[in-house]
């Protein structure tokens, strides 16, 4: 890596459960209980492709509650209250049976989350792709194409969801995740994600998803992409 090494990034992506670059490299830092990492913009850096009342809502109400569920759901098991929240997604097999519904709800909506806010950026549309665009652009036929495809995903997903850039085994593809599943528990490095759920965007957007991931486009943070592109 050129501009931080792979510490500091694990470091950089923090709450979003240190992703995650691979989902086996989650860090073992212990942590009591998550918490809900400090939104890096202001509410309405993102207009007016992302308005201020979204914004608000959907990190106040919507990240809040997840975290605040993660947090309810392993209270009785301490020993996994120090695991990274990432970690305990990549293997839900070994999450007890009891609470493995809401450590993959809750848990995984705060690990998108918090890879999502840092995806996005003012102006972040206007960067240069750098090196992981270059890699779309021969992974996908050109990064037209590309968008295409990862529209595609995200318009098609049936109900909430996700669509994501993911690398694995150092190849790039696009993938949808349901609800608030994350790729990382499909042992996936998620490079880029985009939130379809209707509170994400339904107050500006209305039912229009395709304008929405339209818009989006405007505020991609390829700065953050090609650091998780980097350290894969």
């Amino acid at each position: 890596m050129t501009q931080m090494n792979r510490r500091e990034l694990l470091i950089t992506v923090g709450a979003a459960g240190a992703i995650a670059v691979t989902a086996g490299s989650a860090s073992s830092v212990s942590a009591a209980e998550a918490t809900l990492p400090k939104l890096p913009y202001a509410f309405d850096a993102l207009e007016p492709y992302i308005d201020a009342q979204t914004m608000e809502i959907h990190y106040t109400r919507h990240h809040k509650s997840y975290v605040d569920k993660l947090n309810a759901a392993l209270a009785d098991y301490p020993e996994l209250q120090k695991l990274e929240p990432s970690k305990l997604i990549a293997d839900l097999d070994a999450i007890p049976e009891a609470i493995r519904g809401a450590v993959r709800n809750h848990g995984g909506g705060h690990v998108n989350h918090s890879l999502f806010w840092k995806m996005m950026a003012p102006n972040g549309g206007a960067m240069k792709r750098g090196k992981v665009g270059q890699a779309i652009e021969k992974s996908f036929g050109g990064f037209e194409a590309f968008q295409k495809q990862f529209a595609t995903a995200a318009g098609g997903q049936f109900g909430s969801g996700w669509a994501w850039l993911v690398a694995t085994d150092g190849k790039l593809e696009i993938v949808a995740t349901a609800n608030q599943d994350s790729p990382i528990s499909s042992g996936k490095s998620p490079l880029l994600g985009i939130d379809v759920w209707e509170h994400a965007y339904y107050l500006k957007y209305q039912n229009k998803r395709p304008d929405y991931v339209t818009a989006w486009w405007n505020v991609v943070n390829w700065d953050f992409v090609n650091q998780l592109y980097e350290a894969v």
